[in-house]
């Protein structure tokens, strides 16, 4: 038997041995998806399994084509499944299973209390490692993007196409700069989406941007460059990539970093996030920007971390800097976070001045990176795959960002939010009156109860109010509002 049956309790469905008659009164669709959560998260649906076409799971159930099209979308919303066309609705991701009170399982609990002092002890480098390791229920980490929604489907494609035309000589030894499929494609592609006009030739490959800031620091270090200056607040991963340096801190307010406080320093060089700066979300206002492209004319360095700007969503993009002045910005990007951070693939463009030198490093360090993801990347980049995808993601990522902003609103209304506009995470400033802790207990009692977060101070490294920097992209809006819910909480 294939189809259902009319029941005593109403529509009956072979599918999951779902029973109408179980629902509650005016509650089809929620029920429906929170059957279908369930059976993922004890296996009966595993990643992977297509759930029934929308018209067929409606008629077995005797209920209108809606109540399942609402359920399907709020599945898809919470991360948990994805509609693939003519290849159906498909479960992607298990989802963290509460125990039966709803509360963070014992176990769960007891790892993430045995993180002790993770948030509270000065970070050292390890210190992102464990906080991935560590357990939660609720990922509210900054910097990741949708990643249920890798285009696998597409990947799997381009592929296929890029080895069915490989040549024996492609498998050897290639270009320290990277292949030029993906230089070029690299190129037109700042070109469409971030005003900047380069040659392949001023592209080189790299693994993700964390890879161009090793480059660049023994590179300047050799030309005898002591400090960078970083902006403050400012992300603790680049500070610790730049540890080999000097960092003073250059102190940013609602137009940007402060050039003023940046000539003070005397600091040769610069590292920015102007289009969306880490944690603070502010866009590099245009007189700063007069007065910065001034500054290195006179001699200074910038380098660009141009690490989220493909994602806006209430705001114009707003070009890089590079666009503006190339023979004095090193421009480091990547797709971390328009597809996967584990793809290890990104892009540095350099000043003239320094563009030797580097290829000169690469080359000592690991003669380049693997030429087929860089294949297959360059043929998403061309073929327009990579454009749908991030068409896709931004309609998740912004669903997200309203559902984290809604859930501050009701549950935590004594926040200040910032940076909201833009990107994949969100700041938020706790005034006395409303949290008189420190942020990184308030970030070890969240992940006690199964809720990972950033502290505001880990990214600072002068005084600041407490705060937290909360990523929205990698999760449900359910689990958003569950971990927003938690800090309330808490506060």
């Amino acid at each position: 038997m294939t189809g259902g049956s009319e029941g005593e309790g109403g529509g009956v469905a072979d599918f999951l041995q779902l029973d109408t008659g179980d629902a509650p009164r005016g509650g089809l669709s929620d029920w429906l998806a929170r059957e279908v959560r369930s059976a993922i998260a004890d296996g009966r649906l595993p990643v992977g399994s297509t759930l029934p076409a929308t018209r067929t799971l409606a008629g077995d159930l005797r209920v209108s084509r809606g109540v399942v099209t609402e359920a399907y979308r709020r599945l898809t919303e919470d991360g948990h499944v994805e509609g693939r066309g003519r290849g159906g609705t498909v479960v992607v991701a298990v989802p963290h299973a509460p125990d039966s009170s709803g509360d963070t399982p014992t176990a769960l609990r007891a790892a993430a209390e045995g993180a002790g002092d993770l948030f509270t002890a000065p970070p050292g480098p390890g210190v992102f490692d464990a906080v991935r390791a560590a357990p939660a229920r609720i990922d509210l980490s900054p910097g990741l993007p949708d990643l249920a929604a890798f285009p696998r489907a597409a990947w799997l494609r381009a592929e296929r196409s890029v080895l069915a035309r490989l040549t024996p000589s492609d498998f050897g030894y290639g270009d320290p700069r990277g292949t030029r499929a993906l230089r070029g494609a690299v190129a037109r592609w700042l070109s469409r989406n971030r005003g900047i006009h380069a040659d392949p030739d001023d592209v080189m490959i790299v693994n993700g941007t964390a890879h161009a800031l090793r480059l660049l620091v023994d590179v300047l270090h050799a030309e005898g460059i002591s400090a960078v200056a970083v902006e403050e607040p400012g992300s603790l991963g680049v500070r610790q990539h730049l540890r080999p340096l000097g960092t003073p801190p250059v102190p940013v307010d609602a137009h940007g970093i402060r050039v003023d406080a940046l000539r003070a320093t005397g600091a040769p060089a610069v590292l920015l996030t102007p289009a969306h700066q880490f944690p603070t979300g502010v866009v590099l206002g245009g007189e700063r920007r007069r007065e910065l492209m001034d500054w290195a004319r006179a001699g200074g360095l910038v380098i660009e971390d141009d690490y989220d700007a493909e994602h806006r969503y209430d705001r114009p993009a707003v070009p890089a800097l590079r666009a503006l002045l190339p023979d004095h910005v090193c421009y480091a990007g990547s797709i971390s976070k328009l597809l996967a951070p584990a793809l290890r693939l990104g892009w540095l463009l350099a000043p003239p001045a320094y563009r030797d030198v580097l290829v000169d490093a690469r080359r000592l360090t690991d003669l380049g990176t693997a030429a087929l993801p860089q294949l297959v990347l360059a043929h998403l980049m061309d073929s327009g795959d990579l454009e749908r995808h991030l068409r896709l993601v931004r309609k998740h990522h912004r669903r997200r960002r309203d559902a984290m902003i809604e859930a501050i609103g009701t549950r935590l209304p004594g926040a200040v939010v910032h940076g909201a506009a833009a990107g994949l995470h969100l700041m938020i400033t706790l005034g006395a009156e409303t949290y008189e802790g420190s942020d990184a207990d308030l970030a070890t009692a969240a992940l006690a109860e199964g809720v990972k977060v950033h502290p505001l101070s880990w990214h600072t490294q002068l005084p600041h109010p407490p705060g937290l920097v909360l990523g929205y992209a990698a999760s449900g809006t359910a689990e958003i509002a569950e971990g927003v819910g938690v800090l309330g909480r808490l506060v």
